[in-house]
């Protein structure tokens, strides 16, 4: 992988920025060209497509090899989306939560976890599924033998897209995929997760429409934002420079403490889930020795203590919109780890990636127009699952800030029954892979 024209992380984020301005700005016009373009696409999107086309063409990438004098190949990498992730992220997460008013988070009602394990049911039947219909066409894109097998790498798949990263790293020590060829797998996860988080973005700007179609009960969504809107406007206020510093001085001081936190609840749930005699009951709770894990978890419950103290009155001075601030920045490192290229490398496994998607998408479907779940319950049930703690927010978010920890807890979720639905997952693929 070659050097992209700028390396330095300072450049690369002042490139990043720059979009983000340019998403904005055009966003914000009222006539013209960009006027009509917004209104098929989301902003979301192009915050996040414009890094990923910067990727695609060279310009920045989020990985590249340089050699060195002696002529040994050096592996670098920018820094960009770890500090957006585990800095700017939870930040975000404890900022847009200051408001929230858990009571009507739980009136939101059951179709919310009927969507997410609707969508954790989809990934476990649509990789046996895919296997199946690429076996066809294709017998030899589904084969291998011994650790080669592909259905054993498909299984990191399923650790990370009904769980996340902690998962699927288990279901690679539980199925021991040779390591040299779990790069594809990686390839695969990237562009089919990428390009769906997209798909969802861009239905995010014809809700309406398809809340329409699915005869969809928003209520209690609209109730929600509604509630938030008017606790806004009911202690809004010109933000001070005090203010600003207070905000962030909650949302990284909640961030510092998580960190240090996390680094201590992860090596204990680490050792301990190590001390299991059952090689089975370890490989399910290794999701307790996630840092990320217990960061965004911590940093959520901080934020939802903090919401019942009156230092939720700071949404009057933009807590939100600086918590918004993040996400967007965030979009922009995840659109850059997005090389369309890598579509192209292994075709017949990213064909695979996509059909399993569609399943995923179609059961969703299915079950939101025969509940009447709102478009909402559908997209962040399928990111929860798909993108994790780190994209589910980003999804929620769209729809209304006040939405954000929805789709972390959701993704909390996500982590408890990673491991669990990927291993019936892959037990059903290596059956299907014997037809």
């Amino acid at each position: 992988m070659t050097a992209p024209i700028f390396t330095n992380d300072a450049i690369v984020f002042g490139i990043l920025m720059i979009s983000l301005g340019f998403v904005f700005y055009t966003e914000n016009l009222k006539t013209g060209f960009w006027a009509k373009f917004y209104k098929i696409v989301p902003g979301l999107f192009m915050a996040y497509f414009i890094p990923a086309l910067f990727t695609t063409f060279r310009i920045i990438s989020p990985e590249w090899e340089t050699e060195n004098t002696v002529g040994e190949i050096v592996k670098n990498k920018s820094q960009l989306y770890y500090v957006a992730s585990r800095f700017l992220l939870p930040a975000a997460l404890v900022l847009m939560t200051l408001s929230i008013d858990l009571k009507a988070i739980f009136n939101l009602g059951s179709k919310a976890l009927i969507m997410f394990f609707t969508g954790t049911v989809g990934i476990i039947i649509g990789g046996p599924i895919a296997i199946l219909i690429i076996s066809i066409f294709s017998p030899e894109t589904v084969g291998g033998a011994d650790f080669d097998a592909v259905w054993r790498g498909l299984s990191t798949l399923a650790g990370s897209w009904i769980g996340g990263g902690a998962n699927q790293t288990a279901m690679l020590e539980i199925y021991e995929y040779t390591p040299s060829k779990y790069g594809g797998m990686v390839i695969v996860d990237i562009v089919v997760a990428n390009v769906w988080m997209a798909i969802l973005l861009i239905g995010i700007g014809k809700k309406d429409k398809i809340n329409k179609w699915l005869k969809a009960d928003t209520t209690a969504i609209e109730e929600l934002k509604e509630k938030v809107i008017n606790f806004t406007q009911k202690v809004k206020r010109n933000p001070t420079l005090s203010d600003l510093m207070i905000m962030l001085a909650i949302g990284f001081g909640t961030v510092g403490f998580g960190h240090f936190a996390s680094k201590y609840l992860s090596t204990f749930f680490a050792d301990f889930v190590a001390s299991f005699t059952s090689q089975t009951w370890r490989n399910i709770f290794s999701f307790l020795g996630s840092g990320f894990f217990w960061l965004i978890s911590v940093s959520t419950i901080i934020a939802i203590i903090l919401s019942f103290t009156k230092a939720k009155n700071y949404e009057g001075a933009g807590a939100s919109k600086l918590g918004s601030i993040f996400i967007y920045i965030l979009v922009a490192t995840i659109g850059m780890k997005m090389d369309l290229n890598q579509a192209f490398e292994n075709p017949g496994l990213i064909v695979i990636g996509f059909v399993w998607m569609i399943i995923h998408a179609g059961l969703l479907i299915l079950v939101a127009k025969i509940i009447r779940a709102p478009y909402f319950f559908l997209a962040v049930g399928s990111q929860a699952n798909v993108g994790g703690a780190a994209s589910a927010p980003i999804v929620a978010q769209a729809f209304h800030p006040s939405l954000a920890t929805v789709g972390v807890l959701l993704a909390v979720f996500g982590y408890a029954i990673g491991t669990i639905g990927a291993i019936a997952c892959t037990i059903l693929m290596e059956l299907a892979s014997t037809f």
